[in-house]
């Protein structure tokens, strides 16, 4: 256990470096291909590893899920990754992923698992506008080197919209959202690097009735912050006067959400803004990390009408 806690706490000491752990793992041949590419996941999202357990075929379940796997007295949800990515895993599926994610836990069958890699998070390239819809992200596992290998870190968020399409749309439609009134001029400024996640704010912030800026990365919501402080001073305002607040996941390539937010509260033009972190890495943990960098709240993702109770909080206080 003391083992546990101390790899827990060394893996949360790194975002504070602007890094993180990719777990790496191959689903078979690409389409078309013979080629076994690496994909991954953030390890702060891994509950555990497993050899394949005996599955239970559930009638009717979606085309991508496998069945459900008694794990350690827990049903869980088996979902073929390699189908929905569409590799052919000709070693067979082996390997169980047990993931814990946007408080839901599922496991994902994959071909192998191959190691766990230190990264920074400058090291990751947005995927944004490649084609690759169910990708995020690349990292480069190699730094700068010009022949590194590369990794392509998967939108967990869009696959489980993809598998469970009736559950997503169902938790949207059963929102409840009272409206929300910001300080007049002002906007909520948001980053996610998910497409989907990116939807299902926008959805939110507009049945709040909110006007906002959507952005795909911290880097990007950092620099339109300070494009949006250099144009409130050229018209003899503060930041303050276009800003309401920032909202911003974590997992981000160029540059994290921790990142973002202590660079938000280390700038005395910018950190009296309050910093909202949304974000999918639930737990205690991340929830004390979130603190430690100076955001004003945490909240998981996706409930929409916590996420509109706790901008209220926030903007109340």
């Amino acid at each position: 256990m003391k083992t546990a806690m101390r790899d827990i706490d060394e893996r949360t000491n790194l975002a504070g470096n602007s890094m993180f752990e990719l777990l790496l793992f191959r689903l078979g041949e690409a389409p078309g291909t013979d080629r076994r590419e690496l994909f991954g996941i953030n390890v702060f999202k891994v509950r555990e590893i497993l050899v394949m357990p005996e599955i239970t075929v559930m009638v009717n379940a979606p085309p991508a899920v496998m069945g459900v796997a008694n794990i350690r007295g827990q049903m869980i949800t088996v979902i073929n990754l390699p189908k929905i990515v569409g590799c052919n895993p000709t070693k067979g599926l082996g390997i169980l992923l047990v993931t814990e994610f946007a408080r839901t836990t599922q496991a994902f069958a994959v071909e192998e698992v191959n190691e766990i890699v230190r990264l920074e998070w400058k090291q990751v390239l947005s995927a944004e506008g490649t084609g690759g819809g169910l990708v995020t992200s690349i990292a480069r596992l190699d730094g700068n080197a010009e022949d590194t290998r590369l990794a392509q870190v998967l939108d967990v968020e869009q696959i489980l919209r993809d598998v469970f399409p009736q559950e997503h749309q169902a938790a949207m439609d059963a929102a409840v959202i009272p409206k929300l009134h910001l300080p007049p001029g002002t906007v909520i400024l948001a980053a996610d690097d998910s497409a989907v996640a990116r939807l299902m704010i926008e959805q939110g912030l507009k049945a709040m009735d909110v006007p906002y800026i959507m952005t795909k990365t911290g880097k990007e919501a950092w620099e339109r912050l300070q494009a949006i402080s250099a144009d409130a001073v050229a018209e003899g305002k503060t930041v303050q006067d276009k800003v309401a607040l920032v909202l911003t996941d974590l997992e981000m390539p160029e540059m994290d959400g921790f990142t973002l937010t202590r660079n938000i509260k280390q700038d005395a033009r910018f950190n009296t803004i309050p910093v909202i972190i949304h974000s999918s890495l639930t737990g205690t943990t991340n929830e004390g990390h979130v603190k430690s960098v100076g955001a004003d709240a945490y909240v998981a993702k996706f409930v929409a009408e916590e996420l509109a109770d706790t901008i209220r909080k926030v903007l109340t206080r």
